[in-house]
């Protein structure tokens, strides 16, 4: 067998792990520095728990016979499951253990119902390890090997050495990608990247032009007397989720939620006629969705969407100490005042001449009026 010399795999993860840029290539890339160096590898898997609003816990596998690395993600409610409560992962968070079954050898230990699936697959040896975070977090770290006979102790002692370093690695990507994450959702994709990039000062903004979307649940006040809160909340996103969906399918930008109101953009850049396309496309999904939504309902819920397209201020606003990355200014709220007059003209979509003139779609006039806080009627269509 190559003699183990794992340290420069360990100098080059104290060093950053360069040029890795995401946990895949990052595991791709340390797996082939351990093959290298002489770990006789099969498999090397990552299981971490992101905070993610839709996923609960994540696994990046590598494998030598495909030389790639596989994503595999769970939805939350999955780590009280059989499965989850059963598997050396589990054991290895709650006891801060590692564990390791040589599965070639008789009366191997077969305590875990992976470790039978691992055999089938010609894994002689296993191994999996606990990553201690610096908050006390516990995540885990497996490798396996198809030698004959196992992992060495050679090279196990060198897995040993390898996995403090392995960690901190780990653990920056996932500091990284959990602050990325909270942002994303929160803020929203592009205006998270914003903020992660340093724009953070309150007063920090840009001038952009944009069309400008915002859309109201009607009659929410008798709908959540009726639900009550939780029953409320939970017919909320599914309204959101039909309203919103479409928006951030075209690249749009969700930027507030008002208790059942929204506001979003669409930035304009050099093509105001592309952004206004894609906010007409966005409101007739919407719509549709509404309708299939409403088919199942009794009344049917029913909602506005106003749609203009100005200049905004794009950036961060409030106090020293609570700050929202919104846009600002009279196109902002053109558009909500706007989306109010749906209720009273009796339309689900209304839009100002500003933003039908740049569209492609026929329009049909509603009349000039008079929006609140603005100077001039203007005049409005729908489709």
């Amino acid at each position: 067998m190559k003699e183990l010399d794992v340290q420069p795999v360990v100098d080059w993860l104290i060093d950053g792990a360069r040029p890795a840029s995401d946990p895949k290539q990052w595991l791709s890339l340390v797996c082939a520095r351990m093959l290298e160096c002489g770990l006789r590898l099969h498999r090397v898997a990552v299981f971490v728990r992101p905070l993610h609003p839709n996923v609960e816990a994540r696994a990046y596998y590598w494998r030598q016979d495909s030389d790639a690395v596989e994503q595999s993600d769970e939805e939350h409610g999955f780590m009280t499951t059989d499965e989850a409560l059963a598997s050396p992962i589990h054991a290895v968070r709650v006891t801060r253990q590692e564990i390791r079954r040589r599965l070639a050898q008789p009366g191997a230990p077969m305590d875990f119902p992976v470790l039978e699936e691992l055999r089938r697959d010609g894994t002689t040896d296993y191994l999996i390890a606990p990553l201690e975070f610096l908050n006390g977090e516990v995540h885990a770290l497996s490798f396996a090997t198809r030698s004959t006979g196992g992992f060495s102790d050679a090279e196990i002692a060198a897995i040993r050495r390898l996995v403090p370093a392995m960690t901190r690695i780990v653990e920056i990507f996932g500091m990284t990608r959990k602050a990325s994450n909270i942002l994303d959702a929160y803020l929203g994709r592009h205006a998270g990247a914003k903020v992660l990039q340093g724009q953070i000062r309150r007063g920090d903004a840009e001038n952009i032009r944009a069309v400008i979307w915002f859309c109201d649940l009607r009659d929410s006040t008798p709908l959540a007397d009726a639900l009550g809160p939780q029953q409320f909340l939970v017919l909320l996103n599914e309204y959101f989720e039909c309203v919103l969906g479409p928006v951030l399918e075209r690249d749009g930008q969700v930027l507030r939620f008002i208790g059942d109101a929204a506001l979003a953009i669409f930035p304009v850049g050099p093509d105001a006629a592309r952004a206004s396309e894609l906010a007409v496309d966005a409101a007739q999904d919407a719509i549709a969705r509404m309708d299939k939504l409403n088919k199942n309902r009794q009344p049917p819920l029913r909602f506005g969407i106003g749609l203009h397209l100005g200049d905004v201020l794009y950036g961060n606003a409030g106090t020293p100490t609570r700050i929202e990355f919104t846009v600002i200014g009279a196109a902002a709220n053109q558009a909500a005042r706007i989306e109010s007059l749906c209720k009273t003209l009796n339309a689900q979509l209304l839009v100002s001449e500003a933003f039908a003139r740049q569209t492609r779609h026929e329009w049909r006039s509603v009349g000039r009026h008079q929006l609140r806080g603005v100077g001039e009627a203007i005049e409005l269509f729908t489709l």
